[in-house]
């Protein structure tokens, strides 16, 4: 884990508003010289101070707090994928289209072997689930009902609903998927 350095941050956004230590000082009804200890790291924020200075910026507090995304480690490359085999299914191949799970969406293509099922036993998710048939024909069992699924087609399963995917014809399946947990 990175440390947080609140003074960067807070220095960083009011340079990219072109304001001086003494503007935003004055905005944020702080001293110049507590403002410059801040940003170099000699003195930490009161909360109420943290609360001023990003209301002075106009940005929200949390602004402070986050790291900067790499945007390049957001790419995920069609070869580069993380292929996925959970156990007792080693005819299902997951391929992960997102760089990580942090956060709150799981995103994947199925790859359906010939004469396979997803599971043995129905399953449930934690989030609905949107579904959309890349290659084949699958058929969906969710809870008590039956269907059938071609190329083009999509489907939503909604939160808590038991379901599998099963393919029954001779030539791989795909299906991409998306769960909003």
């Amino acid at each position: 884990m990175n440390d947080l350095n609140l003074g960067e941050k807070i220095a960083e956004v009011r340079k990219k508003q072109n304001l001086s230590i003494r503007d935003l000082a004055k905005l944020a009804d702080v001293t110049p010289s507590l403002l410059s200890q801040i940003e170099r790291g000699l003195a930490n924020p009161s909360v109420n101070s943290l609360k001023s200075i990003a209301s002075s910026l106009n940005v929200p507090l949390f602004t402070f707090f986050v790291s900067e995304v790499d945007k390049k480690n957001l790419i995920v490359r069609h070869n580069n994928r993380k292929k996925v085999i959970l156990p007792g299914s080693k005819n299902v191949v997951y391929e992960i289209l997102i760089p990580d799970s942090s956060g709150n969406l799981e995103f994947a293509i199925m790859n359906l072997a010939p004469n396979t099922s997803s599971c043995v036993d129905r399953i449930t998710h934690n989030g609905d689930e949107i579904a959309y048939v890349l290659e084949g024909e699958v058929k969906l069992f969710m809870d008590d009902d039956e269907f059938t699924l071609f190329k083009g087609d999509s489907v939503k399963v909604p939160l808590g609903t038991k379901h599998k995917w099963q393919n029954d014809s001779n030539s791989e399946s795909k299906v991409i998927f998306a769960v909003i947990l």
